[in-house]
């Protein structure tokens, strides 16, 4: 198996670097594509796909994958993802959620080098591929008449265009199909020709908004062919795409409720940065970094998310968060992190990967909630304080539940992750930057194949261990080894071989550039401890590393028959009671004894998949006190009291310990707690 990914790595190596600059003059491995001038050089260049493989509990997420709802989509939502799809030229749904599904079902598909799904992957890429016209148009192109549960109209929109851009991306990623050079040379020469007389808010608004993806993929293309005229499609494209840069720097847009749709926003944060490789000034970082710290300010939540439901609402841990938000932010912030190396956005997004994304999809990924809250205890069939409700459906995990964008869209979010674990370097070296058990094959120095093996139960745990092996020819090689240091760790220790290295401090990267050589073991130490966060109405979040904690509640789970709708719902979906009670509010403790007061428990072994309540590998006991007051409103928490609340009318309320577990592993949670004085 390594040999073939090592040979896979050298012949992409060939196929990319046919038509760019040299290696050498370039100072760069044989095997990547770096960034032609006048493009900014980034500090880190994704691996082919297939390079990086899951292991432990990672893998078993994908694995689940699989067997659930993104290996079986056509079977489970045939309406939508049969061979009337039009992505398949059928006269069936015509837009986006026949690309969604392959957006992730085909990076799943090849990291997991499954023949099965390559196979299911192959005609919807088979068939885009020859669907190009002798204009340069791919995709469908006739729209049809209204049916219950398709998109049948707006064919040609610029929108999903792009999202089967990102996924020939991914397909010539993992096969050098060169057929994908072709049809994107042609296609972009068309937007540059018709963009002028139909921009991208002329069929939906949806592409002007989402133009970053097209922005991405015109660069990837351009390091590979040089064509000059894709720096040109790349300035109208900017110049026709929502302006994100202004927005963020000059305007109130993330302090105002309502102001932009929350997957928008997600997909869209990327555009100034991307941007910013064709044109390196400092306002597309700064807005960059100033939009995430607002969203945080205005609308952020413990899970690493925000009120959006579906447009921006607030940070009220009772608001909701769409699922299509999680995994198309998680993908924002892989790209951010390729062109910037900031360690803040590796941060964040371990944070949505770790607490976010498991809790929204049911074990057997075979359902979802369209939107989860940040305190949440109780999913029924009820209308919500939302922006935008489903006939009360969007808490309830199913297929369809709330609206079926997610159904299709929510697949990328781990094959994604995984590809974006590791990278190559400018410097000829390679970087782990985000953290979970897997296998990388990279060349690093000259072009030379190695292998590291990560072995790690983080984030529950504190160790990452890297082995490193080489071919029976190479006895050393030379090459800088970058790895993360989180902003939440105090002080990190490197060991290598045993021997310690160095000590660190958090937020930043750090190069280890040595000669190695082949069985080399080095061993990343990130000591967690408990802190806070702040959030609304002064709640407080419970934190340890990249994990929040929330209230371990009992959880009742009911599965209902949907007669009413199930065109539009799904056939079933499952409701979630308590069993226990919630309104508890954490009595206070000083920052400096919180290591003192809250007692960790770890368990002895991280279950394979860790992500329920009953495999929870990590536990977290500590003092609360019932709230009275705090009920239930419109079947969901009442508002949060505000913090700190004093004793007064609380003198009988005894104070109890409570267990916290992590986010990730509930379905009902409190998350952010009043604080009890």
């Amino acid at each position: 198996m390594r040999i073939k990914y090592l040979l896979q790595i050298v012949l992409m190596g060939a196929a990319l670097n046919g038509a760019a600059q040299s290696a050498k003059s370039n100072l760069v491995p044989a095997a990547y594509t770096m960034s032609r001038a006048p493009l900014r050089q980034n500090p880190y260049v994704e691996l082919p796909l297939g390079a990086i493989r899951p292991q432990g509990w990672l893998r078993e997420m994908l694995v689940r994958q699989k067997n659930g709802a993104t290996g079986n989509l056509d079977k489970l939502y045939p309406l939508v993802m049969n061979q009337r799809n039009g992505w398949l030229g059928g006269d069936g749904d015509q837009w986006e959620r026949g690309p969604y599904w392959i957006d992730g079902l085909l990076p799943l598909a090849y990291i997991l080098n499954d023949k099965e799904l390559i196979a299911k992957v192959k005609p919807w890429v088979e068939w885009s591929i020859k669907s190009q016209q002798p204009d340069g148009y791919f995709g469908p192109s006739k729209d049809y008449s209204s049916e219950p549960g398709l998109q049948r109209n707006n064919s040609r929109d610029w929108w999903p265009k792009m999202v089967m851009l990102k996924i020939l991306k991914q397909y010539y990623s993992a096969t050098g199909d060169k057929r994908v050079i072709t049809l994107m040379t042609n296609y972009f020469k068309y937007q540059l020709k018709e963009l002028p007389q139909k921009p991208l808010d002329h069929w939906s608004f949806w592409a002007k908004y989402r133009e970053g993806d097209n922005l991405q993929v015109v660069y990837w293309l351009y390091n590979i062919t040089g064509d000059k005229y894709l720096l040109d499609l790349a300035d109208l494209l900017h110049k026709q795409g929502f302006d994100f840069t202004n927005a963020f720097l000059n305007t109130d847009m993330l302090a105002s409720a309502g102001s932009i749709h929350g997957v928008n926003l997600a997909q869209g944060m990327k555009e100034p940065i991307i941007y910013y490789q064709q044109h390196p000034e400092a306002q597309y970082v700064d807005a960059t970094k100033k939009g995430y710290a607002d969203l945080r300010k205005f609308n952020g939540m413990a899970h690493g998310l925000y009120g959006g439901d579906e447009a921006l609402h607030g940070n009220n841990p009772t608001q909701g968060s769409e699922l299509c938000s999680a995994v198309e932010m998680m993908f924002t912030l892989e790209s951010t992190l390729e062109i910037t190396g900031d360690v803040n956005y590796a941060d964040q997004l371990e944070k949505i990967a770790f607490n976010a994304l498991p809790t929204q999809t049911t074990p057997d990924y075979m359902n979802r909630q369209y939107f989860q809250q940040a305190n949440q205890v109780m999913l029924t069939r009820q209308p919500h304080n939302f922006d935008v409700n489903h006939a009360g459906t969007d808490v309830c995990y199913g297929l369809l539940t709330g609206y079926p964008c997610c159904t299709s869209n929510m697949h990328q979010g781990w094959p994604k992750f995984v590809q974006n674990l590791w990278y190559a370097t400018a410097d000829k070296g390679i970087a782990a930057l985000v953290y979970s058990p897997s296998e990388v094959s990279a060349s690093v120095a000259d072009g030379v194949p190695v292998t590291f093996k990560e072995e790690t139960s983080y984030p529950f745990d504190e160790t990452i261990k890297f082995t490193l092996s080489t071919g029976k020819k190479t006895k050393t090689v030379t090459f800088p080894f970058h790895l993360r240091i989180p902003a939440w760790c105090k002080n990190a220790v490197i060991k290598v071989n045993g021997q310690e290295l160095q000590q660190v401090t958090g937020n930043q990267i750090v190069k280890i550039n040595r000669e190695w050589k082949s069985g080399d073991v080095l061993e990343l130490t990130l000591p967690m401890h408990i802190f806070k966060n702040t959030w609304y109405e002064n709640s407080a979040s419970v934190e340890r590393g990249p994990i929040v904690y929330a209230l371990k509640m009992g959880e009742e789970t009911k599965k209902v028959i949907n007669d009413k709708d199930p065109i539009a719902y799904g056939s079933s979906y499952y409701e979630v009671r308590p069993t226990t009670p919630w309104n508890y509010g954490l009595v206070e403790v000083p920052n400096n004894k919180l290591n003192e007061t809250y007692k960790v428990e770890k368990a002895a072994t991280v279950a394979l998949f860790p992500w329920t309540l009953a495999n929870s590998p990590v536990t977290i006991k500590a003092k609360a006190k019932r709230i009275p007051q705090w009920q239930l409103y419109n079947e969901m928490a009442g508002p949060v009291p505000y913090s700190i609340i004093y004793n007064e009318g609380m003198e009988n309320q005894k104070e109890e310990e409570v267990t916290l577990v992590p986010y990730g592993c509930t379905q009902l949670r409190i998350s952010q707690f009043p604080v009890v004085r």
